[in-house]
């Protein structure tokens, strides 16, 4: 079987063929270069109106990457026309299998945003000899053209929460669909203002918006404040692990303190203690489990924390939202009577924002706030493969790529 007739089973052109193939060297780079020229009694497209119209002249051959075969790099070498359209003028001509001005034909750019989502996009040049800027290119292209051909149908719920891409406290606002039948990226903003999320609810439109039956985020102030103008008729849910998270940082700022001041006094009872009060009992090593039974004998105000963490738990059993209420009622007031100020101000926070907690049991079975966490720690790990992007469109790019379960463009052949 020759090389030109694999090429054109493949990847057909309706409306030209290919010719020769030779063996070359471009630019220190050995590899094949393929003629294509139009079908006889073709018409050139005009790329102004997309018209059949009459040609006019001839530009000198460009060079596309095509994908590469068996490790060499493939070029199609083509002519392109000129047409006089009455409508446009003299334009170029629309060819099929590459887009504008782009150097790379489609099929190649697809095929590299696809190894992109496997290999880290150094990795990715590396194996498919060619430039991290390319492969760069590629993935904003299949992006574009995802986001460009996005279905919403079906959003009910989303959740909302903010990472730190940059240091110096730089955040940027990512917003999932969290329905039970499809979870993905749907949106990322700059920063972690107001103005962010607004941007989200004005990319999404009134009539998306008023949908949306469940919205899950943390207790930002501003995050609140928005849901609450434009999604307020939806179910707010306050993220349990957020919630959680506030808790262990209460335990821990008691038992820093503690520990402190049992240091000045030579005694060392907390040390290495941290995670012997913050984790789940189930998670603890066996090392970890006997620390904590000393500690347990042991009247330290750490301990007291500690207690009412865990005695918190129970709250998420609850399938009532009334008898959730009276627990957690009478968690905050033993809170508050516990002397404890970290978690006094928990009890407080929990006080003020006790309708949109309870609000986790009338959402309970239908979405999952989980997932938010989830996709987190996988966008923080896009962010960690890269080593750090220098801009924000590149972080956007990449997030949605890898998050976003993007749409693609359908092939005569899917080369991987």
């Amino acid at each position: 079987m020759q090389l030109k007739t694999i090429i054109n089973r493949v990847h057909r052109i309706k409306g030209f063929v290919y010719e020769a193939i030779r063996w070359v060297e471009h630019g220190g780079t050995q590899g094949l270069e393929v003629d294509v020229r139009p079908r006889a009694g073709s018409t050139a497209v005009c790329s102004g109106c997309a018209q059949p119209r009459h040609g006019y002249d001839t530009l000198a051959p460009r060079r596309f990457a095509f994908v590469p075969l068996w490790g060499i790099p493939v070029w199609l070498v083509y002519a392109m026309r000129r047409v006089d359209c009455p409508a446009c003028g003299v334009k170029v001509e629309i060819i099929p299998w590459a887009e504008g001005k782009h150097q790379l034909c489609t099929c190649y750019l697809w095929f590299l945003a696809r190894w992109a989502r496997r290999l880290s996009w150094k990795e990715t040049a590396e194996v498919f000899l060619t430039s991290w800027d390319t492969v760069c290119r590629s993935v904003e292209a299949a992006v574009e053209w995802g986001r460009a051909h996005l279905d919403l149908e079906g959003l009910t719920a989303v959740g909302i929460d903010e990472i730190m891409a940059w240091r110096g406290h730089k955040y940027v606002t990512l917003v999932y669909q969290i329905d039970e039948q499809r979870r993905r990226l749907l949106w990322v903003g700059k920063e972690r203002k107001a103005k962010t999320l607004l941007r989200f609810f004005h990319w999404l439109g009134k009539e998306r918006t008023a949908l949306l039956q469940f919205v899950c985020s943390d207790m930002w102030k501003p995050y609140l404040t928005v849901i609450a103008k434009k999604a307020g008729a939806a179910v707010h849910v306050l993220d349990r692990f957020h919630i959680m998270s506030h808790m262990n940082k209460a335990v821990d700022e008691v038992r820093r303190k503690e520990a402190s001041a049992h240091r000045l006094k030579g005694v060392e009872v907390l040390k290495r203690s941290r995670w012997c009060l913050l984790k789940r009992p189930e998670n603890l090593t066996d090392g970890q489990a006997d620390k904590l039974a000393d500690l347990l004998h042991l009247n330290l105000r750490s301990i007291r924390a500690y207690l009412l963490k865990e005695q918190f738990q129970f709250f998420w059993t609850y399938t009532s939202p009334g008898w959730a209420v009276t627990f957690l009622d009478r968690w905050c007031t033993s809170a508050m009577r516990s002397r404890l100020v970290p978690m006094k101000k928990v009890a407080r926070m929990l006080r003020s924002h006790r309708p949109l907690i309870i609000n986790w049991f009338h959402a309970r079975g239908q979405i999952s706030a989980g997932a938010v966490e989830g996709f987190n720690n996988k966008a923080k790990l896009v962010m960690k493969r890269a080593y750090g992007f220098r801009s924000f469109r590149t972080l956007e790019i990449a997030l949605y790529h890898t998050l976003g379960d993007l749409p693609e463009l359908e092939s005569t052949h899917r080369f991987c």
